[in-house]
């Protein structure tokens, strides 16, 4: 009955437009009432408990850093770089996109802002080559929807507090499947693109390109300082987030100097934005997380599952299939924080690996960015795109399927993340 009483006032709270926020603090005070236990000092402290960790502060770095990053043109020149690289390969600018939007993954962990960067300078470029728009768009989105995956990622920071898994490690695992889902969309992309007749870019010699990697190197510079640092021991999550946002405000100011004084407000204030928003998620949750543990819905969930735990892949694929329908109507941050606290005991109580789960719970949760009718990546190609919704939806259908396949090998083959995740931590 705990369980109906949660999912009815959250999902009914929602469908009447509340904020999922103030949805969640609702849902909060319908269940303590339902237990008779309502007090306010609950929802004040656990609020206050859940911003007061160190860890979150990676937010509003990583934030920054990619804001930062595209006003100060380290996105121009990744994309640069790799148009000089595959632009001349017939279907060269799909695979510039491709290649584009793991690099810029592995900077900002954005997804919103990488599909942003991407969709304004390369669509207007394939669709005046006679690239199909739609598919472009379609591509562009499945590409933005990498940078959760590769690290770093916000999506493993919120999760990592949520579940209390190790961020550093998540990061680590979150390597190897965000290089697959790369893979997945270049070898879609050579399928779908293959009969279309568009003009290729000339090619460059070797002299542009070692121009263009000039130009480019502070900006991959970026995730081997990221990485290098956290893989080292030399910086935790957080301390590499504040290195990447001083870093790439010195790349745009002082290098590249694309970055004016003038322009740190509106970024300042954009990042603040952002920040706001999400935490205030996250405080939200945590009063629902509390709650959902006092009222033992994840035994009581577990006690429906219960067949399903003696099979650990075959919980994983209900699992997963659980969460990408939630994906649909719900944005990546409020997935995970609705989700993680009643998924994770269930999880572990079944002897799946936290990190894997999180990995493989994230790379879903980036499934319902691009599917609608949320589908907050979608969107963003469309506005900055100005391509129609309806386009890009159905143009983004085969990379779609290549995600989910991705993900169900990984379901099926569980060592594919565990083993190189363990190798590189």
């Amino acid at each position: 009955m705990t369980l109906l009483v949660f999912i009815v006032s959250l999902i009914g709270a929602m469908s009447l437009g509340v904020p999922v926020a103030f949805a969640l603090i609702f849902c909060g005070v319908i269940l303590m009432s339902f237990m008779g236990m309502f007090n306010t000092q609950i929802i004040a402290q656990n609020m206050l408990i859940g911003a007061d960790t160190f860890t979150l502060l990676a937010i509003p770095f990583f934030i920054l850093a990619g804001e930062l990053m595209n006003a100060g043109g380290l996105s121009k020149r990744i994309i640069e770089f790799a148009i000089t690289c595959v632009g001349h390969i017939r279907g060269g600018l799909g695979l510039v996109a491709i290649i584009a939007a793991v690099i810029m993954a592995s900077i900002s962990g954005s997804a919103a802002a990488d599909t942003a960067a991407l969709a304004a300078i390369l669509i207007p470029m394939m669709a005046k080559a006679g690239y199909n728009v739609p598919r472009s768009a379609g591509l562009i989105a499945a590409g933005g929807v990498i940078a959760p995956v590769i690290p770093p990622s916000m999506a493993f920071i919120i999760f990592g507090v949520a579940a209390n898994v190790s961020i550093s490690q998540l990061f680590m695992a979150g390597i190897v499947p965000g290089l697959l889902m790369g893979v997945a969309l270049v070898v879609t992309w050579l399928i779908v693109a293959r009969n279309d007749d568009v003009e290729t870019l000339p090619r460059t010699g070797w002299a542009e390109r070692g121009r263009a990697s000039g130009r480019a190197i502070w900006a991959l510079g970026m995730p081997v300082i990221i990485l290098g640092g956290i893989k080292m021991g030399v910086v935790t999550p957080t301390e590499a987030a504040v290195i990447a946002a001083f870093y790439a405000l010195f790349v745009g100011m002082v290098v590249y100097r694309e970055l004016k004084i003038s322009d740190l407000p509106r970024v300042m204030i954009s990042a603040g934005r952002t920040t706001a928003a999400i935490m205030f998620l996250v405080c939200a949750a945590l009063v629902s997380a509390w709650l959902i543990t006092a009222a033992n819905i994840p035994n009581e969930i577990a006690g429906y599952i219960a067949p399903l735990i003696e099979n650990p892949k075959l919980l994983m694929l209900v699992i997963m299939l659980l969460i990408l329908v939630v994906g649909t109507a719900l944005d990546l941050t409020p997935t995970i924080l609705i989700l993680t606290p009643v998924l994770m005991p269930i999880v572990i109580k079944a002897g799946i690996d936290p990190v894997y789960f999180g990995v493989m719970f994230i790379m879903n949760c980036c499934i319902g960015l691009l599917t609608p009718p949320v589908g907050v990546v979608l969107n963003v190609v469309s506005g900055v795109g100005r391509v129609p919704l309806g386009k890009v939806i159905r143009g983004v259908w085969p990379f779609l399927i290549a995600q989910i396949l991705v993900i169900l090998l990984l379901v099926a083959f569980p060592s594919i993340v565990i083993v190189p995740a363990r190798w590189f931590y």
